[in-house]
């Protein structure tokens, strides 16, 4: 591996390149570095390969397939860049042609054609893009891969296969981003990725993953030729971290040494074996009836299995005994890596001239490579060169082993069989679910039955009871009617005996004693009482008369009194008018006093200043923005006089003239408790003073477009205290600013009403009395009007909304929709999230990063067309923070990242 870290130039990773889906056999093109195979298994469209020499067997259809070759150049190191300080590199590099020129002197040059050109500027990601990820996807979609490194020792091999990238993730090689795309593809729940480690080390093949395990045998099997290394460690990957520790574990055990060349010389041919099983439902066979034309014969779908091996082989470099300077031990390393080498070179050269021998006994790493060269696996390439004209030999070798590679053809062949033990599985799960579930329909069955005999036998002991109730309520009735009737026939009989008695007794008497005078004389007692009575009344009413007459006499005296009482009391009421009145004229010659003194004062230091235009901007100079930068120290002056007309005059006689019936008073009233409530330390007097609820009621009764602009500014400045913003809310202002928008169309009313709705907003406790009172939809409405100031309150209203939605996800208390897609504001969002207007375009691309952290808006978002905003942001935002907030939200979410890479969109 070079001593010098490549470096991220033109064609880093955000300028990668992307694959393309898989495209028919007929429009493949040879030369194309990064064409797609698609697998075919109708015998029309196959291909058979016709050379003599195949590392793999011949039976059988494929696709035809030359191994890819790309070139690399190392940039150079501290040490050349001293030695060879007076001499130009050995080659030159012409990308957009993919040519290579290798010098030979000054004069000439030789020019050599590859499939793709890496310059040292060239990013890890591109290298990965244009050499990997092609047979990374043939992998995917069931075909053997495999990718290999080449080149003289310190030309950066394993700093492009192997580098793990935990300083820089930049500088990821081939093996980490390899497993990092197969990871994202498949499913755990039905396909598997298992990984074994080697090394080739002294013509020996060791387990990089447990150094016990020596020697590993090769088995080949004769029939199909696929070779297997039985005894190797596999180890099942289920996560991207777990597939690191294993490299790192295995980096620690490779074999390396420090020579001339390189101070970490690779001393063993590193090979990573990376097998994938893919589960999946077979489909329809096509067919062909006698007219020709094509009928599809439905029959019912097969499990299959397609098993794939990714191999990726880090060769040691090859290199000269007498410029790397080993001896001894080292020699005999280096000897053995030239061997193997050799032979390599030898299998190559056969198969580029279709010789009708292929030595590939003659080195454990040719047998290990049959199915990557000749064989049934898509191959890529890398040759890595050096710049100094000191290495020119090795520099040549190394682009004429890569030049013979390109001549090689392979056969991609998928490996797909039937998948009997997950079917038997699955029909085993069918079965324990039918027989599950016959169970429990056999025990409903068996409780439904259950029940209807129980309430049958309920009902039947009620209707026995019913009828027992009603026998005994019959009974006593009858036996209560007896007796009644007993007792009224006993009551007859003693009434008639007391009357026959009575009848008796009287006859008696009347026949013993003759008329007597007492009943005359009673007669006469009784008349003189009845005249005596009348008399009284008499006399009673002639008193009623009397009282009578005197109450009128002292009404009349009352009435007279109460003339003069009334006279009294409208000439104080007339008194204390005209007393409100002189002290509300007072007032406002008090304020217009300070004001005419500010203003001159203010015009005096401008036309000293040497300025022009108008310098007047009145009370509602505090309410809009400043025109002029000398206004600052006007509104300072200002600010003073507001503050003296506060101390002069007192708070509670300022909001007395809000009642004021004065249409000029209330208006004035209002401007001065507007610019009061600008100041924070006055904010708090003003709202125990009861001046918020004065304000509510100008709005809620005022239809004067001056009165209701100026109070809702008040309004919005209240709201910048959190305490305040309940006490608002309590008070039923967000129905009133609701209304207040509803109802007014100049731009400076609706501004006010937006800024005091957006300071709401910003609070977490309110989010749903917001939505439920139609604060959101009182915001949006206020859109119609257009007006830039307007919208970029609407803006900052729905920022300071989602920032808050977003923050209550976090703290894991809302994990609902967003309450702003619910009422219609995405489509507002996305429409305007490019405005050209800078303060509503940065708060519109803040509420759509917030967001897009709440992962239930994510599928929402996409519908809406939110995530092209979201990548735009993360892109070309003018502001680095949210940005970075954009990149955070779209890599954090699973639904995001599906949706990019459906769309290949890179992040």
């Amino acid at each position: 591996m070079a001593s010098s870290a490549y470096r991220n130039g033109a064609h880093g990773g955000s300028s990668g390149m992307k694959v393309d889906r898989p495209v028919q056999v007929a429009n493949i093109k040879s030369s194309s570095f990064k064409s797609r195979l698609t697998p075919s298994h109708s015998s029309g469209s196959a291909l058979r390969r016709s050379s003599p020499a195949s590392f793999a067997s011949k039976d059988g259809d494929g696709v035809p397939g030359r191994v890819r070759v790309a070139v690399r150049l190392r940039p150079r190191n501290a040490e050349e860049l001293a030695a060879d300080a007076d001499f130009a590199d050995c080659v030159e590099l012409q990308p957009e042609l993919k040519r290579l020129k290798l010098r030979k002197n000054n004069w000439d040059s030789d020019t050599y054609e590859f499939d793709e050109v890496l310059t040292e500027f060239a990013s890890q990601k591109r290298v990965y893009e244009v050499v990997a990820k092609p047979v990374v996807e043939s992998v995917l979609d069931g075909y053997n891969g495999t990718v290999m490194a080449y080149g003289q020792t310190g030309t950066g091999k394993t700093f492009t296969l192997g580098r793990l990238g935990e300083q820089d993730t930049a500088d990821r090689g081939i093996m980490v981003r390899s497993m990092e795309d197969i990871l994202a593809e498949i499913s755990p729940e039905t396909d598997s990725v298992s990984v074994s480690y080697l090394q080739l080390y002294m013509e020996a093949l060791q387990d990089l993953l447990n150094p016990a395990n020596d020697n590993i045998p090769i088995v080949e099997d004769p029939k199909i030729g696929d070779v297997s290394l039985p005894r190797a460690t596999l180890v099942e990957i289920r996560d991207q971290q777990s597939f690191v520790e294993l490299l790192r574990i295995g980096e620690t055990h490779r074999i390396a040494a420090n020579t001339k060349l390189n101070t970490e010389s690779s001393r063993s041919h590193a090979i990573l074996m990376v097998h994938v099983k893919r589960s999946f439902m077979g489909g329809d066979n096509i067919y062909s009836n006698e007219n020709g034309d094509i009928s599809h014969l439905a029959k019912p779908l097969k499990p299959l299995v397609r098993k794939s091996k990714l191999v990726v082989v880090d060769l040691a470099g090859s290199e000269r005994i007498h410029k790397s300077g080993s001896e001894g031990h080292m020699l005999e390393e280096a000897k053995s890596i030239n061997l193997s080498l050799s032979a390599l070179g030898k299998c190559i050269n056969a198969l580029a001239e279709n010789s009708a021998h292929v030595p590939i006994r003659d080195s454990k790493l040719t047998r290990l490579l049959r199915d990557s060269f000749g064989g049934t696996a898509r191959t890529s390439l890398i040759v890595t060169i050096g710049p100094s004209p000191r290495h020119r030999g090795e520099t040549t070798s190394t682009i004429l082993f890569g030049q013979r590679a390109m001549k090689v053809e392979n056969m991609l062949k998928i490996k797909e069989e039937f998948d009997y033990k997950s079917l038997s599985r699955r029909l085993e799960v069918q079965l324990d679910k039918l027989i599950a579930e016959n169970e429990r329909q056999q025990k409903a069955f068996e409780d439904e039955v259950e029940r209807i005999n129980i309430e049958a036998e309920n009902r039947v002991s009620e209707v026995e009871r019913s009828f027992a109730d009603a026998l005994e309520k019959e009974r006593l009735k009858c036996q209560m009617d007896y007796m009644e009737s007993v007792k009224q026939l006993e009551e007859k009989l003693v009434l008639n005996q007391q009357q026959r008695d009575f009848d008796v007794f009287t006859d008696s008497n009347c026949i013993g004693q003759g008329p007597g005078l007492s009943a005359a004389e009673e007669l006469v007692e009784l008349k003189k009482l009845l005249e005596k009575e009348i008399k009284l009344r008499k006399v009673a009413e002639e008193e009623v008369k009397i009282c009578k007459r005197q109450q009128g006499q002292d009404r009349q005296s009352e009435a007279g009194g109460s003339v003069e009482v009334l006279k009294l009391h409208k000439i104080l009421e007339n008194e204390a008018h005209q007393k409100k009145k002189l002290e509300e004229e007072i007032i406002i010659l008090r304020s217009q006093l300070l004001q005419l003194t500010f203003e001159a004062d203010q015009m005096k230091r401008y036309l000293d200043g040497g300025g022009s235009g108008n310098a007047y901007t009145g009370l509602d100079s505090s309410m809009s923005p400043f025109r002029h930068p000398q206004l600052k120290d006007a509104v300072n002056g200002q600010k003073a006089s507001i503050a003296t007309l506060f101390e002069q005059v007192g708070l509670q006689k300022i909001l007395a003239l809000l009642e004021s019936d004065d249409a000029n008073v209330r208006i004035h009233a209002v401007k001065v408790v507007a610019n009061l409530a600008a100041e924070e330390a006055n904010q708090k007097k003003i709202v125990e003073a009861g001046g918020l609820t004065s304000l509510l009621v100008l709005l809620r009764s005022f239809e004067d477009e001056t009165v209701r602009r100026v109070a809702a500014g008040a309004i919005a400045n209240l709201a910048m205290n959190e305490a305040n913003q309940e006490l608002i809310m309590a008070e039923g202002g967000i129905s009133l600013l609701s209304m207040t928008a509803a109802d007014a169309e100049d731009p400076q009313t609706l501004r006010m009403v937006a800024g005091a709705i957006a300071n709401l907003c910003g609070n977490d406790k309110l989010r749903m009395k917001l939505k439920s009172e139609g604060g959101i939809k009182a915001l949006l409405g206020i859109v119609r009007c257009g007006h830039p100031d307007v919208l970029s309150q609407v803006a900052r209203g729905i920022a300071n909304f989602a920032k808050c939605e977003s923050r209550a996800s976090t703290q894991g208390t809302n994990s609902s929709r967003s309450l702003l897609i619910e009422d219609g504001a995405l489509p507002w969002i996305v429409q305007n999230a490019n405005d050209e207007a800078a303060p509503i375009r940065r708060h519109i691309e803040l509420a759509l990063c917030h967001l897009a952290q709440h992962e239930v808006n994510a599928k929402d978002m996409i519908s809406g067309g939110a995530l092209w905003e979201l990548v735009r942001i993360s892109r070309d935002c003018s502001r680095e923070d949210i940005r970075s907030l954009a990149r955070r939200t779209l890599i954090s979410s699973p639904t995001f990242r599906s949706e990019l890479r459906r769309l290949r969109i890179e992040y």
